[in-house]
């Protein structure tokens, strides 16, 4: 006897959720290392597996419908467990402790939901995570203190490229952006690449400027930020939703994409690095959250 209720397949909600955090078919379906013909019909079969639109092609832009958005919920969770599952049957049983340092920037609205999957995957593998910011980390993984750090590339050349993202300008939702004044800077305390960039990025634009606050930590840099007291730079993954990523003018020179590296893999047990590695970069192709 045939079930009343239609079985949802994994590749077409996969497709799904790739055209909505691509925010085209053209994005998803190099995201998919499909055609663009290809990814359309997917959706086409997703729709009529359902009974119901799931995007809005009155749009000029593209959105998904009401049922569409909510549907997109459950497709995160549903292949999120089937991900989980393969990678449980494919990987190997280890077992053992990894001394891990994560840089504070490295998808911070994301980590400890990923970090909780990992330990659910891998039971008998047991992560001593440290965070803090880079440089400190490097010291650490120099004194051999860590196993494996992953960071944000620094001003030589040590780790091998694992992610990049934009980096922007941000405030305040509320912040007045008024560049007939010095821009007031939010800044993380020396060393760091984001407070170089900063300062080369405005004098370039012949820009003046003005040190509103110097933090030790990101969490600083978020909260002096959402107080209002100035704009900082970050890679993309760090604004929250209280914030705004500010329009600059033309002048201003285009900003770098910010790169997380890891270092260590070649030496750290790699039975038990590399399904981290794999695991958090699989994590930061699949966005928490949605604007539709």
């Amino acid at each position: 006897m045939t079930s009343a209720t239609p079985d949802l397949e994994i590749d077409l909600l996969r497709a799904l959720v790739a055209v909505a955090d691509g925010g085209s078919f053209t994005a998803a379906a190099d995201t998919l290392g499909r055609t663009q013909s290809a990814v359309s019909q997917k959706i086409k079969r997703l729709e009529d597996l359902v009974g119901l639109p799931v995007i809005d092609r009155n749009s000029r832009i593209l959105s998904l419908t009401a049922t569409g958005a909510q549907l997109l919920v459950g497709a995160r969770r549903l292949l999120e467990l089937n991900d989980d599952i393969i990678r449980s049957l494919r990987a190997p049983i280890s077992s053992g402790t990894l001394r891990v340092g994560i840089c504070e920037d490295f998808v911070p609205h994301q980590l400890s939901r990923l970090l909780l999957r990992f330990q659910r995957l891998y039971p008998d593998v047991h992560l001593n995570i440290n965070t803090s910011l880079t440089h400190e980390l490097i010291e650490a993984f120099d004194n051999d203190s860590l196993d494996l750090v992953i960071g944000t590339k620094q001003f030589d050349d040590r780790g091998r490229i694992i992610w990049r993202e934009p980096m922007v300008w941000f405030a305040a939702d509320d912040f007045q952006f008024n560049l007939d004044r010095p821009v007031p800077l939010v800044l993380l305390r020396e060393p760091c690449m984001y407070r170089d960039l900063m300062f080369s990025t405005l004098d370039a634009a012949r820009q003046e400027w003005t040190i509103a606050c110097t933090v030790s930590s990101l969490m600083g840099v978020q909260a002096a930020v959402e107080g209002g007291l100035g704009i900082s730079l970050l890679g993309q993954s760090f604004i929250k939703s209280n914030m705004k990523i500010l329009r600059v003018p033309d002048h201003w020179p285009p900003l770098p994409k910010t790169e997380i590296v890891v270092l260590g893999q070649d030496n750290a047990r790699r039975d038990l690095a590399q399904p981290l590695i794999q695991f958090l970069i699989d994590g930061m192709k699949a966005p928490a959250t949605v604007v539709v």
